[in-house]
């Protein structure tokens, strides 16, 4: 059987993919590179906010459209919605979170998971090749967030084993990963309902001395789950200089509204403490405009603490109720061209600094692991990947490097991506 794995959302949705991957490989199944050839389609779907779920319903008409009648949807829409998840076109189930990880030995016959033999876990084919590996080490969230519909549909924080962590970055390894994305809800959460009293450096320390692995990335982390001794692990060149740390506002007041279990003053120290500690540290974040009760004293309290952060890049949205979480019940909306407005002017503050950032680097030299080829000429290929800070890179070499790391030296900034030279390979 030919199975088509698609995703909408967070990095979290793309480990649990390649993961269910791994898993109809080992019971002989292919893994198609689109819906068209696939004689199963699944999507793992996403809710966080109303247009991931209006894209996550769309994967489904396009799998269909493309010919598939055996669709599985599964993740937090399908969760949240199940009734109306059922009625997309050619659904023939859905599956809630808690059930996701067995979708290979309920619907494909694949035995139970402590039942496999270890087996390497290869990028999916199609527009899905990556050079890196996303590991899923942690599920659920613990925190009261008032606008995260997520934590409802994934329940509470739970743990993966470190064994079991090093197992899936063993495969990786073995399938010719350079680089592992460490994804979870509550990814600084790991290891507190364990009993062991480990925290998630802990797991990372373990990672770094019993795997072969030479780039170490971690998903979003919450401000408030970090102190020194996170740190303290860059001092292993192999961690990747970038950090996620989700702000959702600089005003004080809408923290508050929010249950965020940070302020602006403690995030500013945590970003000062990051960047003496992280040499070269890309900071990104993500933001919330037009909170309910947004006034615009706040919002510009919010703008102008964006601003003095200098992001290297984040994600603005504008907030969309969610039903079953408490802000959706907290009156004060902020409606019409007040809140486009307010979201524009979010996005080209962080444009600015994200452009700056990357004026920032010519001349200076990074680790890009390529993840892209593209033919320019005879005997010329245009090469695209990361640097180790999280910033998109190209360059032209004479051979296809993908899945290779070169040392570049940056010579320009065209657009979002830094235009290098290799340097050494």
């Amino acid at each position: 059987m030919k199975v088509f794995f698609d995703t909408v959302g967070c990095r979290l949705n793309q480990a649990e993919i390649e993961q269910l991957a791994t898993e109809f490989r080992s019971a002989g199944h292919t893994i198609a590179e689109s819906a068209v050839e696939a004689d199963l389609v699944v999507i793992n779907s996403c809710s966080v906010t109303a247009a991931a779920a209006s894209d996550s319903r769309q994967k489904v008409r396009q799998a269909e459209h493309a010919g598939c009648r055996e669709i599985i949807f599964t993740g937090c829409l399908a969760t949240l919605e199940p009734d109306e998840s059922r009625a997309l076109p050619g659904i023939r189930d859905v599956v809630p979170n808690a059930q996701k990880m067995n979708i290979a030995h309920v619907f494909a016959g694949v035995p139970e998971l402590y039942e496999l033999e270890p087996l390497a876990r290869i990028p999916l084919p199609g527009l899905r090749k990556r050079t890196r590996a996303f590991i899923k080490v942690q599920d659920g969230c613990d925190n009261l967030c008032s606008f995260c519909v997520t934590r409802i549909a994934r329940g509470k924080g739970v743990s993966m084993a470190r064994e079991r962590v090093l197992r899936d970055v063993t495969a990786a390894v073995d399938g010719g990963t350079r680089e592992v994305v460490l994804s979870g809800v509550h990814l600084g959460s790991w290891g507190r309902d364990l009993g062991g009293g480990e925290s998630l450096p802990d797991l990372v320390e373990y990672l770094l001395k019993n795997s072969p692995i030479e780039r170490v990335r971690l998903s979003s982390t919450e401000p408030w789950d970090l102190d020194e001794r996170f740190f303290e692990l860059w001092q292993d060149e192999r961690m990747c200089r970038h950090l996620h740390l989700p702000l959702q506002s600089g005003s004080a007041s809408v923290l508050k509204r929010m249950i965020r279990r940070t302020n602006p003053e403690a995030y500013r120290h945590l970003v000062d403490k990051a960047r003496e500690m992280i040499p070269g540290v890309a900071i990104t974040t993500d933001i919330i405009t037009g909170f309910p009760g947004e006034t615009e004293d706040e919002f510009i309290e919010s703008l102008e603490f964006v601003k003095e952060m200098n992001f290297a890049g984040g994600h603005v949205f504008r907030y969309s109720p969610r039903e079953g979480t408490a802000a959706a019940k907290i009156p004060g909306r902020v409606h019409g061209k007040v809140a486009i407005e307010r979201g524009r002017l979010m996005r080209e503050a962080i444009r600015r600094s994200q452009a700056a950032f990357l004026e920032a680097q010519i001349g200076a030299e990074h680790e890009v692991l390529w993840e892209t080829t593209e033919e320019v000429g005879s005997d010329r290929i245009k090469i695209r990947g990361l640097t180790s800070n999280y910033l998109q890179a190209c360059a032209v070499a004479r051979n296809n490097r993908h899945g290779k790391i070169d040392r570049v030296q940056v010579t320009g900034v065209k657009g979002l991506e830094l235009e290098t030279k290799i340097i050494r390979n």
